[in-house]
Formats: C-alpha cells, structure tokens, sequence
C-alpha cells in the first residue's frame, strides 16, 4: 500500500510507541476515562477494609462522617479516615461539609466532613462492551420515530451517525492540526479502540476484533451490525478523506465491520 495507507499509519503508531515512549502511554494505554478509568477506580475495593467501608456507605440513607464509618465497619478512626479519602481520589465516594448540629454562625464549630456515593458509574466488561451506549442510540431512535413518524430503523441510522460524527471530532483533537492522512488514521484508530473496537491491522485493512455490543448481536443481528457500521461511516464523513472506507464483513469472533483500504472496499 502507499505511504498513506493502512501500513504508513501502522509505522507512525508504532513509531509513535517506540523506545522514547513512557510506559502507559500509546496502542494500550489506559489513561482515558473509559476502561481503565474504571479499571483504577474498582481496583481499590479489593482491599477488604476500604471495600467494607464503601459498601457501609453505600448503605446509608446520607452522607456519614469517618467517625461513623469507622463504627460501622468496626477500625479505629485513623484507619477510616485513610480509606475513605482513598476511596474519593479512586472516584468511588464524593465529600460534601455540613454542621450535624444545626447551629449557624461564630461558635458554630467547623462543617463536618461527611461522605457520600459518587455520582459517577462504574461498568467494566472484558471484552469491553457498551451496551448503555447501544441503549442511548436506541432511545434516540425511537424516540424521533415517534416524533417524525419514521421508521425506527431510519432514525437510529440518524443517531449512529451522530455519535460517529462525535468520534471524528474527538479524532481530530488527537490527531492535532492539519495532520497527514496517516497520523489522522492512526488518531481515528485509537478512538475506535476506546470505543471497544479492538482494531487490528491486516493486509486488506483494519479489522475490528470486538462488538461493542456483542449481547445485542445474536437476536438483533441486522440491526445491530448496521448501528455499528453508521457509526462507523458518520466518523469517516466528520473526518477529511481517508483512504479507507467502512463496510459490512460479518465473521466469526469479531465485529461485522471492518475498514477496508481504499480500492478494496468490495473486497
């Protein structure tokens, strides 16, 4: 293939993780607020005290202060106050400041610092799926069905698109300005990958080793695959002319999409 093509973009990644590269960075890093986000944030919890501080917290109706966690699991005071704020740095618990005694004003003493579940959700599935992903699509779709009287399958292309369209501009934040066709390759590469895709390169493209909706496939196969393939070509169009283009390949153990390189599309 050409020094633009799928090879030229494999060598500037690999380039790109060469010896001058920080481990943690590049093809498998997981620094971004996807898998390994939460990967780091669930993997304090196999420590026993600071799991069984979470779930005494999870179970109160409000906010608890460190004494009382510290009562609740049975640790001195010390000890709660260490895995409490370990579980904050990890995501897992938010801190909020209230006076318990209700007293306002000069002598009122200073806020209490209480604990709480974070807002924030953690899901981990290896292989890494997305079914809320697949869930928000479909809620989309439906719901501008109903609103235009379209058929479903229509306006769940529409939203497909929209979130490839949302995952080129994500691509070109990598990728940096005016990229060459392979940096903005290897940019749109590494999005597909956060996204669950498992791109692996071959002689007549990318294939996409993982379905980020694999639960889905079986009883919804057409609907499903071509969720994934809007998806896919809405990124190509948010992005300047690759030569790639997205089409349906179904095979056994991986995603009925792949990228193929230009002049083998039909391939």
């Amino acid at each position: 293939m050409g020094r633009d093509g799928i090879g030229a973009g494999e060598v500037a990644r690999r380039r790109g993780a060469g010896s001058g590269s920080r481990p943690g960075r590049g093809r498998y890093a997981l620094d971004r607020d996807g898998i390994g986000a939460d990967l780091a944030g669930l993997a304090g919890l196999v420590e026993p005290t600071r799991r069984a501080l979470y779930l005494y917290v999870l179970d109160q109706g409000s906010a608890v202060s460190r004494d009382e966690a510290a009562a609740g699991v049975g640790i001195p005071r010390h000890k709660a106050k260490f895995h409490l704020d370990k579980l904050v740095g990890d995501g897992l618990l938010e801190v909020e400041f209230a006076r318990r005694t209700g007293r306002q004003g000069p002598g009122a003493g200073r806020p209490a610092k209480l604990y709480r579940r974070a807002a924030r959700e953690f899901s981990v599935t290896l292989p890494q799926r997305s079914y809320e992903l697949a869930g928000r699509l479909m809620a989309r779709g439906i719901a501008h069905a109903r609103g235009a009287g379209r058929p479903v399958a229509e306006t769940l292309d529409d939203a497909a698109r929209e979130q490839g369209r949302e995952l080129a501009a994500e691509a070109l934040r990598q990728a940096g300005d005016d990229p060459p066709p392979a940096a903005l390759l290897a940019a749109a590469r590494s999005v597909l990958d956060e996204q669950g895709y498992a791109t692996r390169a071959e002689p007549a493209g990318l294939a996409f080793a993982n379905c980020p909706f694999h639960a889905l496939v079986a009883e919804h196969t057409d609907l499903v695959c071509g969720m994934n393939l809007a998806i896919v070509e809405g990124m190509l169009g948010g992005l300047p002319p690759l030569p790639v283009a997205a089409v349906l390949d179904p095979g056994t153990g991986r995603c009925c999409v792949r990228l193929a390189a230009a002049g083998r599309a039909g391939s």
